[in-house]
């Protein structure tokens, strides 16, 4: 029976040229090494080294069994590394989101009334929640009423609407409303994981360009300070102190107006938690 750690041994002999270099490269002793290679050949039942004094080789044979070893090899670590990702995913709950938002309140509620797992997040765009839900890498995913896809429920999380957050001197400024059309041209600060906003955001306007923050002190350190317009929805303009003294003004395209979905299979039913429904209205 092939001994996996004597396959290791005889792979690292190949990569390493020597066995002396193998044998310091796996930190056990040079006689050991030697010993496996001797293991190995009984194993096989043949030969598997060009000999000489001071000098041993692999032979035809013996690259071919380094080969075979390299899969064998590549093959437990890929059976150990399934197993152990199907047991993490027994006892976790991944949550594809197309927006920050909705997990503010949805991950607390999972991690209530699921104690027991591991609650995952992550921001994506719409499409990449859809494949996500669809490959089953995701258990539960957020998305637009509109884009539940079919075979699947959902229930509503929160309404969400984009306003905009203009310094009091601004030439819009003045609005009561505005559409993405008038913002269009002018540059904006932008925070990082927005997921579908920001890519609404880039799709509505395409002539602006959009000075993403990635930290967000930096972020409300900039809406304070810098003259550039910022966005802010109904769930953050009462973020103490982030947009004071700028306008904030409500944006009037129905796509800035957004009722996100908890989107799940048949399956997964279980783990469809209701966070509390929350409306711009």
């Amino acid at each position: 029976m092939l001994n996996l750690l004597e396959l290791e041994q005889l792979a690292a002999f190949a990569a390493e040229g020597t066995l002396s270099k193998a044998a310091e490269k796996l930190h056990i002793s040079q006689p050991t090494i030697t010993r496996t290679m001797q293991h190995l050949e009984e194993d096989f039942g043949v030969s598997l080294f060009r000999r000489t004094k001071n000098h041993i080789a692999l032979n035809e044979t013996g690259w071919k069994a380094v080969e075979y070893a390299e899969r064998i090899l590549k093959s437990t670590e890929e059976a150990v590394e399934g197993v152990r990702s199907f047991d993490r995913s027994l006892h976790t709950i991944t949550v594809s989101s197309c927006a920050p938002a909705p997990l503010w309140e949805l991950l607390p509620a999972l991690t209530r009334t699921f104690p027991d797992m591991t609650i995952s997040s992550s921001i994506k765009g719409n499409g990449t929640v859809l494949k996500d839900l669809q490959s089953g890498s995701a258990v539960l995913g957020v998305l637009p009423q509109d884009m539940v896809p079919q075979g699947y429920s959902s229930i509503p999380l929160l309404k969400e609407d984009l306003y905009v957050c203009l310094p009091a001197t601004h030439a819009l400024a003045g609005y009561k409303e505005l559409s993405f059309a008038q913002l269009n041209g002018y540059n904006f600060l932008l925070g990082s994981q927005l997921g579908f906003w920001d890519d609404m955001c880039r799709e509505k306007m395409p002539a602006s360009r959009f000075l993403v923050q990635t930290d967000s002190f930096t972020l409300q350190e900039l809406i304070r300070e810098s003259s550039l317009p910022c966005f802010a929805t109904n769930l953050t303009i009462d973020e103490e102190g982030t947009f004071e003294g700028r306008k904030v003004i409500p944006i009037i395209d129905q796509e800035a107006k957004r009722t996100f979905h908890l989107v799940f299979s048949p399956e997964n039913k279980k783990y469809a938690v209701r966070s509390g429904w929350k409306s711009s209205d």
